[in-house]
């Protein structure tokens, strides 16, 4: 996450713009919701989806929020049903969930920690950076043979490689506890196999 006094700067130094904080893995994060401060900055526009936390990607619908005065205008020029009658059910019943939300968020926060840990384990593994989201950015010794390996093993990850600072890095989704200890024994085979 970007440091919480350096976002204030800039909404602060900003008044005269909108500034809008993109909160897509909040849930996941050790942070206070910028939602809170709405009250005291009116050029603050806040996003949040329920594509992350709420498993609820294929929705693709996220949340604004923002003072009533901005939330007036985004709603003069928003196209009129803009959003499914499908999709406002789907959404208000998640809303109803909220408990089953923070259990699953709790779930992936505890493996997290404990698929870092494992991976920090691995003599490929070069580095495993800080994450506030249910992923890791993992870098590897020679990446992109670990990436083809766990491809042909039904393992799906995201090569980062190609991505400005990342080279050597591979995105692993927090699964399950289950989908975590068979990536884990899949890079185990890897080591053993083809760096045997």
């Amino acid at each position: 996450l970007i440091d919480r006094e350096a976002i204030r700067r800039v909404v602060e130094g900003a008044a005269q713009s909108l500034v809008i904080v993109d909160e897509a893995y909040i849930d996941f994060a050790d942070a206070v919701s910028w939602t809170t401060e709405l009250d005291r900055y009116p050029n603050l526009v806040v996003l949040q989806t329920f594509s992350k936390a709420w498993g609820l990607a294929a929705l693709r619908l996220g949340m604004c929020f923002a003072s009533e005065d901005l939330i007036r205008v985004m709603n003069k020029i928003k196209p009129p049903y803009n959003i499914s009658a499908p999709t406002q059910q789907v959404a208000l019943e998640a809303l109803n969930h909220e408990t089953g939300k923070n259990e699953m968020v709790a779930n992936i926060l505890a493996e997290r920690t404990r698929l870092a840990d494992d991976l920090g384990e691995l003599p490929i593994v070069r580095h495993i950076y800080p994450s506030d989201a249910n992923f890791l950015l993992v870098k590897f010794e020679n990446s992109n043979a670990v990436f083809n390996y766990l491809i042909r093993r039904q393992v799906i990850v995201r090569d980062r490689s190609r991505v400005i600072l990342c080279d050597g890095c591979l995105r692993i989704t927090v699964g399950t506890a289950a989908e975590n200890q068979r990536l884990l024994a899949v890079l185990h085979q890897f080591i053993e196999t083809v760096l045997a």
